[in-house]
């Protein structure tokens, strides 16, 4: 096979000295050290059918082969070219690398990149892939397109000089997820994406599930002039606070009320089960009842009959009735009252952040399971026609949930309300336009089903071997070669694989358009803070006694004060 000399001799990097360890792979050899990077990206070109391919490929290991001789490091104090100079080596580089390339193929703008399943020539030149060429191929959409989402730019080149954008069909049509350790970055990444779909080219409809309230300030969204359109499109961004939250008791089902009861016999749940089909049975066509309801069937479930056919009411029922009556007193269960109703949660344009800050595990797990069940069905319904628009769960458009902190939500060994809701929505959701986003401080918790259905991946860094190890079997093949270099990245530092781009990438995030919320706090400031003088004169105002009236003194009915 005849090989083109590469177009711009600058950019050659090497020569190619044969197969690597597998037949993807290929061995060149270079005396560049500052281009040369695990992870950067270079390219041989073959000629194919009359037509010059640049066949690309990523750096994945080097090794120094040939360098000065070790006595001449051992001088501190002497120059090493100085005594090169004099033993008569001359070459400006000294040191020779061998360097091993993993690739990836040749890039055809119908069918993504296609592998040519034959290594190099001995001899070809290796060049390196210019930053226009890797925005080209690297990137399904180019930035500020429709369905674009620009996440940052490719971090072995200068800032913003090869823009990364994500395909946003495929990033939410095939789910997503950010799996990163504390501290670096995830909530700031989730933010930035956010803030991609919601710019003019998208338009999306987006719901976060917020356990901390860090997401309070994309609020700044409304206004902000980088998020308004010529036709007036403008975002709407709802922020749903604890004390706004209210679900309907008769949208959640026999196992979401177990969720929310404490310690349950045996006969008790059979008892509540009994219960729930009488109060199906009674309550037919009529989708809405309250605690109440369900208190009068389970004191019809319990009554039995003696060999005289006396009816009589068992002991389960007040015990049960009790256990009820707890979530009837709880702020965010009602009969009537639906705050978070497809409709009111989701509309193109729109961001609706309910934050679940203040309410406990357990009403967290209910709360979300039972709308992402109404959100499924609804999408449903919507899609075959079974429903009118003037229903609450009338959703004519695709929708996209991300979940903070979600292996709580779907842990990977331990039984919870919303995984099997979760599982539905990753397998079937794709067909009714139900897009999830997972995000996680700790993927080795995380159900691996529900982790295995995410198609896109964002990997930041990660230093539990633990989560390390569950990685290879959720991210897909073509990204664990990045994997090893997750210890060592850094804030902002982010590996991009599936799905949504054309291959692994590895990104420097963009800075926000709005601010972030959630800094960690200054606990020494904040220390600090509290020995300044006008707080303890606050303070000590506070701690001083309140000074009451003296009482006179009297002699014989006289005052002598």
């Amino acid at each position: 096979m005849s090989l083109k000399p590469a177009s711009n001799p600058m950019s050659v990097v090497g020569t190619v000295k044969g197969p690597g360890e597998n037949g993807n792979q290929y061995v060149f050899i270079t005396s560049d050290n500052r281009h040369v990077r695990i992870g950067e990206y270079v390219y041989y070109e073959v000629r194919e059918a009359g037509a010059v391919r640049k066949i690309l490929g990523k750096i994945s290991d080097r090794r120094l082969i040939d360098h000065l001789p070790d006595r001449i490091f051992a001088d501190t104090e002497i120059s090493p070219e100085a005594i090169a100079a004099l033993v008569g080596f001359t070459y400006d580089n000294p040191e020779i690398y061998e360097v091993s390339v993993d690739v990836i193929g040749y890039f055809d703008p119908s069918l993504g990149f296609m592998n040519p399943r034959k290594s190099p020539d001995p001899g070809a030149k290796v060049v390196l892939a210019d930053d226009a060429m890797l925005q080209q191929i690297l990137n399904r959409r180019q930035p500020q397109t429709v369905g674009s989402a620009h996440i940052g730019s490719l971090l072995l080149r200068e800032m913003g000089a090869v823009p990364i954008a994500l395909d946003v069909k495929e990033l939410v049509s095939t789910h997503m997820a950010i799996l990163a350790g504390t501290g670096s970055g995830k909530s700031y990444t989730a933010g930035v994406l956010i803030e991609e779909l919601l710019l003019p080219h998208n338009r999306a409809a987006v719901l976060i599930f917020d356990p901390h309230g860090e997401y309070g300030t994309l609020a700044e969204m409304r206004g902000h002039p980088a998020f308004e359109a010529a036709d007036g499109y403008s975002p709407k961004v709802k922020v749903m606070t604890p004390e706004e939250v209210r679900i309907r008791i008769s949208s959640l089902d026999y196992y979401d009320i177990l969720a929310l009861l404490p310690e349950m016999s045996d006969r008790q749940q059979a008892m509540l089960s009994k219960a729930f089909r009488i109060l199906q049975r009674h309550k037919r066509g009529d989708y809405r009842w309250g605690i109440q309801d369900l208190i009068a069937a389970v004191r019809e479930a319990d009554v039995q009959v003696d060999d005289d056919g006396n009816e009589k009411t068992g002991s389960s029922a007040p015990a049960l009735e009790w256990k009820l009556e707890k979530i009837e007193r709880s702020s965010y269960f009602h009969t009537l009252e639906h705050t978070v109703s497809p409709k009111e949660l989701f509309e193109p344009g729109q961001i609706t952040v309910l934050q679940m800050n203040e309410i406990s595990q357990e009403e967290q797990q209910v709360i979300c399971a039972a709308v992402l069940r109404q959100v499924n069905h609804a999408r449903m319904s919507t899609e075959k026609e079974l429903i009118s628009p003037q229903d609450e769960n009338f959703l004519p458009y695709p929708v996209f949930i991300l979940i903070e902190e979600a292996h709580r939500f779907a842990p990977a060994h331990e039984p919870s309300r919303c995984k099997s809701v979760l599982r539905t929505i990753l397998s079937e959701g794709r067909k009714f336009g139900v897009g999830m986003g997972l995000i996680t401080q700790r993927p080795g918790k995380l159900d691996a089903d529900v982790l295995s259905q995410c198609m896109s991946q964002f990997l930041m860094r990660i230093v539990n071997p633990v989560d390390q190890e569950s990685l290879k079997y959720g991210v897909e093949a073509a990204g664990r070669d990045l994997l090893k270099e997750l210890p060592a990245l850094t804030k902002g530092q982010i590996i991009i694989s599936g799905a949504c781009v054309n291959t692994p990438v590895l990104c420097k995030v963009r800075q926000r358009l709005t601010k972030h919320g959630g800094e960690t706090l200054d606990a020494p400031a904040l220390w600090q803070k509290h020995f300044e003088s006008h707080r303890i004169q606050e303070r000590q105002i506070e701690l001083a006694p309140v000074a009451v009236p003296r009482r006179s003194q009297t002699v014989r009915g006289r005052s002598i004060d």
